[in-house]
Order: structure tokens, then C-alpha cells, then sequence
């Protein structure tokens, strides 16, 4: 199911002329948070209790409006509900499972990813390299296309296991 909706999804044409994106790029990329949480395990120490919500981190400039929030709402995954929590620097990002971190944050990755070092946060960011800098998840525009990119390592590092079905649709690198 995972792989018919990326490999749709991963279709949508994008601006070739301004390299901005026409609409649509940002309701892919929601889609793609709402399927991470469904392909992803958290350790057990990740919640505070067994009605804990999987929380959704949206941190810097929030690009997807209420589509991440129409997307999930009601939505229950791995037995818990879903929740969408808008942060700024400086907010406590470890409250989160999975992190988006927004292009306005883009000279702040270093730091965040510090911040969050040895937290069960899935990272997800859209820039080149973030994988690459110890970030989990990239999500990139190329050819037109979206690609994911996954440092499973990181992700493994502190106890989150990614799913063999999405690490399938993914190019799979490591921190430099």
C-alpha cells in the first residue's frame, strides 16, 4: 500500500522553470510524515505512558498550512492517536517522534540536531545532505520527482526502527 502512494505521490510534477514548488509538493510531503509514522517504531521509553500520542513536530516555518493536521485528524497509528505541535527554536523539539524540520531552519540544523542528539526523534528535513548530517529522513525534489533519502543508522542509534518496506523506496545513506 506504502509503495503504491509514494511511487504515486513521487510522481507530481513540479516548477522546472522557478524551481518553486506548484501546489501540491507540500500535500505530498504530508502524506509522507502521516505514512512514516505508520512505518516506523518508536522504543518503548519514547512515551510517556500507553496513551501517549505519536506527536508530529513542525519546527521553524510551518509550509504545509492545515493539511498535516486535516491529513491525521482522527487517525490512529500503532494504537495511538496523532498529534501536530507547531515549535519555534528554542521550544523542547524532544517532545516530539517525528520532527519536521521547516527551510527557514535551514543554518539551525546543526544545532538542532544536537539538541535532539540521543532522543528517539525521527528527523525529516528537504534539504541535500541532511541525511548526510546526521538528520534520519530527507525528502527531496529531483527530476521532478520526490526522493527519500534515510540515514538508518541514525535512526537505529537511538532505538527507532524503520520498516524494510519503506527503506525499499529510499536511497540509503550515512553521516559524514
Amino acid at each position: 500500500m506504502l509503495r503504491l502512494v509514494c511511487l504515486c505521490m513521487a510522481t507530481l510534477p513540479f516548477s522546472a522553470v522557478s524551481g518553486e514548488p506548484i501546489a501540491g509538493e507540500y500535500e505530498v510531503k504530508a502524506t509522507f510524515l502521516y505514512n512514516f509514522t505508520k512505518f516506523t517504531d518508536w522504543p518503548d521509553g519514547a512515551f510517556d505512558s500507553a496513551a501517549s500520542p505519536i506527536v508530529i513536530g513542525i519546527v521553524g516555518e510551518d509550509p504545509f498550512g492545515t493539511t498535516v493536521d486535516d491529513l491525521i485528524r482522527g487517525e490512529i497509528v500503532h494504537d495511538r492517536r496523532l498529534e501536530v505541535r507547531r515549535l519555534q527554536r528554542g521550544d523542547n523539539l524532544r517532545g516530539c517522534h517525528l520532527l519536521f524540520i521547516s527551510h527557514s531552519e535551514r543554518e539551525h540544523i546543526p544545532g538542532i540536531l544536537k539538541q535532539l542528539k540521543g532522543s528517539p526523534v525521527l528527523t525529516v528535513s528537504e534539504f541535500a545532505g541532511f541525511a548526510e548530517q546526521g538528520g534520519m529522513v530527507s525528502l527531496l525534489v529531483q527530476n521532478k520527482s520526490l526522493k527519500i533519502e534515510i540515514n538508518q543508522k541514525a535512526a537505529e542509534q537511538v532505538g527507532i526502527h524503520i520498516s524494510a518496506k519503506l527503506l525499499r523506496l529510499a536511497r540509503l545513506v550515512e553521516t559524514q
